[in-house]
């Protein structure tokens, strides 16, 4: 016998003895045994636990009992399927058995088992096996009428199943539910609330046959006319199968709603209360076929959300502030008289309340329609008397805030600060909640004297969404809210919750209305605020630091000339706050945020501290060279450094700088930033305080900081370095040597651009301007170029990118411009490079490439020698250089518009051969001149484009169609109309062209061109429908530009254009044609182009204009592109994650349609003698369906699904699918974030 068997039988020995101690404390190493991963049991062992572990479930000790039950749990796992079926069968007939404590212990072993079956596949025989064995033994347990607690324990037992094994149990739905319908019309209420929720558990995953048999039968019985408590327990069958089963209960619904409706006539309170949790659950659950019962059901809801028979409102109770408090005692006692126990009215209220609440988040597209009908009512029941339904009033008011601010981003992405009209009309709902701004405040301020804590949260809360909705509103009303903020904040019974909302909802005040709403409140203000930071929760100091920060900015707003004076205040304000910055024994959050707040006062009221000021330096300093706060004090120095009240910070800078160079060295990115940060602002306002022998410990460190591997530091470093440069330009002799191979090396860099690029050409300007000596014009301008003068096979073999030739050219071209007597020289001698054919390519490209830089700059003036130059360069056999002087004419256009660009036209008519280089120069002259300069140019501009536009070369076109959008938009009210003439008259390439045109019009800031575009945009997209297949893929490019960078104007025009979208994305079989090559067939499809450009233009509406879509009708396309050509199912995928994550519900609607394709796609298997790329795309392929799997699997409700469960199990079972399945949840964060992204370009 092995020695885990002989431990075991000692233990059952034990379990045996009659000291109930010895049963304990063996059952107890029993679990302790079976809990183990190591233990494997025989047989025999197997037998004997089992059947002494059932035995102990009778035990007389109710502690053994209840030990034994948990012993169950590892068994499971533990032992052969045989003995988990003995468990079952013994536990389920002592469920049926007299004596009650046996029949609640064994209830408890069966959920206990239940919880433990295994779900996966390996095991899925034995649970599958089991969950009949219990289900059988259950349908009979139920059907025994006498006994409620038996019926209600199985019924328990069974929810339980199904909640977490109904895909198991599939062949017994149909018993289960024949047996669970009748448990509806039990006498017994326990019986029927548990029914209902087995029969929740059991729709989800049923199939469509018997979630229809279910439905009617609950609409046959409702129609019957039952007793109320019968059709109480069918209505709140109805909305607990619609939570579950989701969109199934859609189709039904037309028949449905006019019951429910009925049924809220009926004069009783429980019963209304469920048709209003039915509404609901349809309203969240079924959005599209709610639609026309939207109406119905809002004027039940505003019906029924003031039903308060057994109370009157008294409607005189207006604003009657000096009521003395005896009088408010002697009301709520009156009120206790009115609150009877037996009232339900206020669920009902409650229930519609909420009901609306759905309403309001599901359909954002009725906002307007809202603020006329919900919004008035809401405001109405703010005075309602029972404190729950109060709070669900404000939080659906709240929603209703929420969905106006999602409503108003949306829009002002697209409009932000465009022509006015369109931002008007956009922002109609901000408007609407505007006019209700005064009677929200009039309702709220009383309820914020309340003494109801739940009531003055809900105050705060909604007043903190409407100042984030509509900033600035409550200016006006800021005297009535002042009294409710301080009551909650001076009120002794009030908890510190009350105190940190009330806090913080000052907060959103201060930062979102002018200082001067406030200035004239601040000695009201002012006390509450300091005796929170006197308080001794941490929470509520934090808070209180963060107000005065902003008080003090109220205080002295910078930058405005206040007539407010802060001197009274100052010193409370100061005394309070420096109580806390010199405590060390405090909250990591009070000591940040005390640091915080003191820097915000030195640096608005420093000149009324004087004395004060340098002891509170002297504090910054200590908590600088701390670890933990040293973040925090390098941002206050940086603020106080910045000050217009000039701080003297002269006795602490000298060790602070030393402080400051240390942080250089450290590995923590953000105190790096923020150190550069605070040297700028030190070297900028405080030059004079700082000996250049101070900056030694900050120098040593700049070096290392500028590199390529952080672009962002390296800018900050270079800023810095620019102004130590204007600031002290004896230090740069020693920095040059170890910095400039730094920011050579920067410039030379493939990565350098934006933002970095300008603070170098600063830099470069700042040497050359401080004379220094060894930095010269020449020095500099050699080393730049240096790299450009190897020959490319040079010994270090480094390649020069192409980036970098731009770079060097910028920097040239400020060199010049700070010694602009050095720049004909310099011009002179790019000249000769060009001209000189010995000189490297790259050479000469550079030298190209400065000239344009420099021309840019209007330095060249009318130069007939460079121009000459430059046609020589456009005969040049390299395509390089020929690229360089394309670029480089442009430029010099862009400098000196007069003399260029009629020579460039000139140019574009007389040499055809080289039309695609000079039309390049074109587009950068368009891109860059402003209109004012470019209009006298305009007519010849636009004549020579038209000349061009049915070229046959595709390339050619393209860009003749950007410069004319360009263009378009120097003046849009004259040439748009222009645009939309030539599409009648043209040909199918002219019609193309103006398509794209229109492309290169729709810029993602906002235009003047915008309100026009939107006018006539309707007009270009009726080329949709053109019969040329090229015009239609343009048109739907231009269509997919417009829905990505400006959704507002093709907003109004979905349900024109989206027939005609969906039609292109269907295989047409005309246009696929074979083609013969050589030996073999080769299948062509001309209409896959097009095909493509129209799935890209879905996904982009699924970003932009989400509410305007039929969500299911958009899926049957998508359904349809997830069988079609490798690209667009790649595409297909990324939609389908997309969907998953916006709108779950419409998705679940479709699955067992869905997973068909995807499953396909995710186990096809490429023909052995395959090329790599075939394997290569599948693998690829395979990868992104699997992605749409992860995204779908993250979906709760999604294994509900028979056919969805069943493939899951599908990937946990197949090694390969598996490890794709893995590695995609590991690397890509559950395969959602990386989902969406996809390249618009």
């Amino acid at each position: 016998m092995s020695s885990v068997s002989y431990h075991i039988s000692n233990l059952l020995e034990k379990m045996t003895s009659t000291d109930k101690d010895f049963r304990f404390m063996a059952t107890n190493d029993l679990m302790l045994e079976l809990q183990k991963d190591s233990i494997k049991l025989d047989e025999d062992s197997e037998r004997r636990v089992v059947t002494m572990l059932l035995k102990l479930l009778e035990d007389k000790n109710g502690e053994v009992q209840n030990l034994a039950v948990k012993c169950l749990a590892p068994l499971v796992s533990k032992v052969k399927e045989p003995q988990v079926e003995t468990m079952v069968d013994v536990l389920c007939s002592n469920m049926t058995s007299d004596k009650e404590q046996l029949r609640d212990i064994s209830s408890m072993g069966l959920k206990t088992v239940i919880a433990e079956l295994p779900l996966t596949s390996s095991g899925l025989t034995l649970t599958g096996s089991v969950c009949k064995k219990i289900t059988s033994q259950l349908i009979g347990a139920m059907g025994k009428h006498d006994d409620v607690s038996v019926q209600l324990e199985a019924l328990d037992i069974l929810s339980d199943m199904l909640g977490r094994l109904s895909g198991a149990l599939v062949s017994f739905h149909s018993s289960l539910l024949s047996s669970l319908l009748p448990q509806l019309t039990s006498p017994r209420m326990a019986v029927r609330k548990r029914s209902i929720l087995a029969l929740g558990h059991l729709v989800p995953c049923c199939s469509p046959a018997l979630f229809s048999q279910l439905t009617e039968h609950l609409m046959k019985e409702l129609a019957k006319g039952p007793p109320t408590s019968m059709t109480r327990t069918y209505i709140q069958c109805l909305a607990t199968i619609s939570r579950q089963g989701g969109h199934r209960v859609g189709e039904h619904l037309e028949k449905l709603i006019p019951m429910v409706v009925k049924f809220t006539g009926v004069e009783d309170d429980e019963l209304r209360e469920y048709c209003f949790q039915a509404f609901e659950a349809f309203i969240r659950r079924c959005p599209k076929e709610m639609s026309p019962h939207i109406a119905t059901v809002t004027q039940l809801c505003l019906k029924y959300m003031t039903f308060d028979p057994n109370y009157n409102y008294d409607d005189n109770e207006e604003e009657d502030e000096d009521r003395m408090d005896i009088d408010d005692e002697l009301e709520e006692e009156s009120d206790d008289e009115y609150s009877d126990d037996d009232d339900m009215s206020w669920k009902v209220r409650r229930s519609s309340i909420k009901c609306l609440e759905a309403l309001i988040s599901t359909r954002l597209d009725l906002l307007l329609s809202f603020y006329s009908s919900i919004c008035p009512a809401l405001l109405a029941r703010f005075k309602e008397r029972e404190e729950n339904v109060r709070a669900d009033v404000f939080t659906a008011f709240s929603t209703l805030l929420r969905q106006t601010r999602v409503a108003s981003s949306r829009h002002s992405l697209i409009v932000s600060g465009s022509d006015p009209g369109v931002r008007r009309e956009e922002e109609a709902a901000v408007a609407l909640l505007k006019k209700q701004v005064p009677a929200t405040v009039k309702a709220l301020h009383r309820q914020l004297k309340e003494k109801s804590i739940k009531s003055r949260q809900g105050c705060f809360c909604l007043l903190t969404e409407l100042a984030h909705t509509v900033p600035g509103a409550l200016e006006e009303h800021i005297p009535a809210l002042i009294p409710g903020i301080v009551f909650s904040l001076t009120d002794k019974s009030t908890l510190s919750t009350m105190r940190i909302d009330a806090l913080s909802f000052f907060n959103v005040l201060l930062l979102s209305h002018p200082p001067q709403a406030f200035q004239p409140h601040m000695q009201v203000l002012l006390p509450p605020v300091i005796a929170c930071i006197e308080d001794t929760f941490y929470k509520i100091t934090s808070e209180a630091l963060l107000v005065i920060q902003h008080l003090v900015k109220v205080m002295r707003p910078q930058g405005q000339a206040g007539g407010f004076d802060p001197k009274p205040f100052v010193k409370e304000v100061f005394s309070a706050t420096m109580k806390r910055l010199k405590a060390t024994d405090i909250d990591q959050e009070v000591k940040e945020r005390a640091i915080s707040c003191m820097g915000h006062i030195v640096c608005h009221l420093g000149d009324h501290l004087r004395a004060e000021v340098q002891a509170v330096l002297a504090i910054f300093l200590e908590r600088l060279k701390n670890e933990i706060t040293r973040l925090t004090a390098v941002r206050t120095i940086t603020l106080i450094a910045a000050s217009p009240l000039k701080i003297d910070m002269s006795p602490i800078l000298p060790e602070a700088l030393s402080v400051l160079g240390s942080f250089l060295r450290k590995n923590q990115r953000a105190l790096k930033l923020g150190t550069l940060a605070c040297l700028t602002a030190l070297v900028t306002h405080h030059a004079a305080s700082i000996k250049p022998a101070a900056l030694e410990p900050v120098l040593s460190e700049l070096p290392t900081l500028v590199d390529e591997s952080d672009m962002h530091v390296s800018q900050v470093s270079i800023t810095l370095l620019t102004g130590m440069a204007k600031a002290y330009p004896s230090t740069l002799a020693k920095i040059s040597s170890s910095v400039l191979p730094g920011v050579f090396r920067l410039i030379h860099s493939p990565l350098l651009q934006g933002s970095t690029l300008e603070a170098i050409l600063e830099y470069l300007q700042a040497l050359v301007l401080s004379k220094t000596s060894n930095l010269s014009y020449s020095q500099l301008l050699k080393s730049l170029m240096e790299p450009f003068h190897r020959s490319q096979s040079s010994a270090d073999g480094s390649i020069v990118h192409r980036q970098s030739y731009h770079s060097v050219a910028h920097c040239v071209a400020a060199l010049s411009s700070a010694s602009p007597k050095e720049t004909p020289g310099t011009v002179a001698g790019f000249i000769q490079q060009v001209k000189n054919p010995g000189s490297p390519e790259a050479a000469r490209v550079l030298a190209l490439l400065c000239l344009g830089e420099v021309g840019r700059k209007g330095s060249l003036g009318g130069s007939k020698e460079v121009q000459g130059v430059i046609l020589e360069a456009f005969s040049s056999t390299s395509e390089e250089v020929k690229t360089a002087a394309s670029c480089a004419l442009g430029s010099m256009a862009v400098g000196c518009l007069s003399d260029y660009l009629p020579f460039l036209l000139k140019e574009i008519s007389a040499q055809p051969r080289r039309q695609y280089l000079l039309l390049h120069s074109l587009k950068e002259v368009i891109s860059v001149c402003p209109a004012s300069s470019l209009s006298p140019h305009v007519e010849s501009v636009w004549a020579l484009l038209f000349q061009n536009c049915e070229c046959q070369e595709e390339g050619t076109r393209n860009l003749v169609a950007e410069c004319l959008g360009k263009l378009t938009l120097v003046n849009p009210a004259a040439l748009l109309p222009r645009l939309k003439q030539q599409l009648k008259t043209g040909s199918p390439l002219a019609r193309s062209t103006v398509v794209t045109a229109i492309k290169f019009t729709i810029v993602d800031h906002p235009a003047p061109i915008d309100s026009l575009l939107k006018d006539c945009i309707g007009d270009f997209l009726k080329t949709l429908q053109d019969e040329d297949i090229n015009v239609r893929r343009i048109a739907l490019v231009m269509f997919n530009s417009a829905a990505h960078n400006k959704p507002s104007l093709i907003r109004g025009l979905l349900g024109r254009v989206l027939p005609h979208l969906y039609k292109e994305t269907q295989i047409r079989k005309d246009l696929i044609r074979e083609v013969e090559m050589g030996p073999f067939k080769h299948t062509v499809d001309d209409g896959l182009d097009v095909r493509k450009a129209a799935f890209e233009c879905m996904y982009s509406l699924l970003d932009s204009c989400l509410e305007g879509l039929d969500i299911l009708q958009f899926l049957d396309h998508v359904e349809e592109g997830l069988k079609d050509h490798y690209d667009i199912r790649m595409l297909t995928f990324l939609m389908l994650a997309r969907l998953v994550s916006l709108c779950p519900a419409a998705v679940l609607q479709r699955l067992d349609r869905l997973v068909e394709p995807l499953k396909a796609t995710v186990t096809t298997k490429v023909k052995a003698g395959s090329v790599k790329q075939e394997f290569e795309k599948q693998e690829e392929l395979r990868r992104s369906a699997m992605r749409a799997v992860a995204a779908l699997l993250a979906v709760p409700e999604v294994e509900r699904s028979p056919s969805m469960a069943e493939f899951a199990n599908q990937i946990k079972t197949s090694t390969d699918m598996a490890s794709i399945y893995q590695s995609i949840k590991g690397g890509e964060g559950g395969g959602i974030g990386a989902t969406e992204s996809m390249d618009m370009s």
